[in-house]
């Protein structure tokens, strides 16, 4: 009998099934498939890894996605929002600490004082800058208005999570009501690409109800929809949520880690030229899950630099790195990190995707 995965890594065919049988990959067939995603990784980027740093500052989310702890209804969490300083202090540290780029996210609003701060934002943030510091932002379904607004002042990536491609499955996450419509997903990632912003998305790794096939369908799903960047990790339940009831159906958690790195090596080589970043929530199964992701694939990584007073509160799910933590994410202790995987920072770099300038040249 073939070994049916370096058969399909040879060929040019990528359906569900064989998409399937390579995230079901164990033994050597695991190896020689990371071994495959590594060396096309090198191929296009090297061993360089971006720097995004990470300002998540407000937990205050009109959602109420069954599987996230800072959910409309959890009352259990304490809400916060960072000053328009914390917020500058913050872009300002990453800018002279020569990160290149950070990311703006907090829960999910969409007003016209929430629109108007952001804005603002970006401008100052640009302007303390002198326009070095590159702006990703991540701040859920909004018109197409303000996608432009934010655009002109100074974002140029914009990163909104499916969470599951399959519409089945996304109903199972999600309340039946207008604010948490598929379709209307669909729509704004649409958007972002039409108005010219490099372009993210992401699903959750190992959630109840979720197949095989499903997590090969969000493997195609982004390459059809010819996606630029992608974060996306292991599904980590959180008690606070309704979604904890189907935690006995759950994969082992480290079943779920090493899925996760199964995607991010499979998604490289479905995608070469794109960013994939490694996320906090590998960080928070593996100490050293963020390198290991680095290894197979990734070249992204997003140190936390939102202030560590607010930092626990942003709790999307359990067992996230807490201030306790925080020194995993200083300058030095990254550079080291990533030199255990034979990776260096790119400093001062935006590190845009080269599948970003070939998708705008078509």
């Amino acid at each position: 009998m073939k070994n049916r995965v370096p058969d399909i890594l040879k060929g040019n065919k990528f359906g569900i099934e064989e998409i399937a049988t390579l995230l079901k990959a164990e033994g050597e067939d695991r190896t020689i498939l990371f071994g495959e995603s590594a060396r096309i990784k090198h191929e296009h980027s090297g061993n360089k890894v971006y720097y995004r740093g990470l300002i998540e500052f407000s937990n205050i989310c009109d959602k109420n996605c069954y599987y996230c702890g800072i959910r409309r209804d959890n009352k259990n969490v304490e809400r916060y929002n960072l000053t328009n300083k914390e917020i500058l202090d913050a872009a300002l540290y990453a800018f002279e600490n020569n990160y290149g780029s950070i990311v703006l996210q907090s829960g999910e609003l969409s007003n016209s004082r929430f629109t108007s701060r952001i804005t603002s934002l970006l401008t100052e943030i640009k302007k303390l800058s002198d326009g070095k510091l590159g702006i990703t932002i991540s701040l859920g379904e909004q018109t197409e208005d303000v996608y432009r607004e934010w655009f002109d002042a100074g974002a140029h990536r914009y990163l909104l999570r499916i969470e599951a491609s399959n519409p089945a499955l996304y109903a199972k996450l999600h309340p039946d009501d207008e604010l948490h419509n598929y379709h209307r997903r669909l729509e704004c990632l649409n958007l972002l690409q039409k108005i010219g912003y490099q372009t993210g998305t992401g699903v959750m790794i190992g959630l109840p109800f979720q197949t095989y096939e499903d997590l090969a369908g969000d493997l195609l799903f982004m390459k059809n929809f010819d996606i630029d960047m992608v974060g996306m990790g292991p599904y980590i339940e959180h008690a606070n949520t309704p979604l904890i009831e189907y935690k006995s159906e759950l994969l082992p958690i480290e079943a779920r880690f090493d899925l996760s790195l199964k995607m991010i090596a499979v998604l490289r080589v479905l995608m070469k030229d794109i960013n994939i970043a490694a996320s906090t929530a590998l960080q928070a199964i593996d100490p050293m899950g963020r390198e290991k992701a680095v290894k197979i694939g990734a070249n992204v990584i997003m140190p936390n630099i939102t202030p560590g007073i607010y930092r626990d509160s942003y709790n999307l799910y359990e067992n996230k790195p807490r201030t306790i933590d925080a020194d995993d994410d200083c300058k030095e202790c990254l550079e080291a990190r990533l030199k255990m995987v034979d990776a260096e920072p790119g400093y001062g770099e935006w590190g845009d995707a080269e599948h970003y300038f070939k998708r705008r040249q078509k």
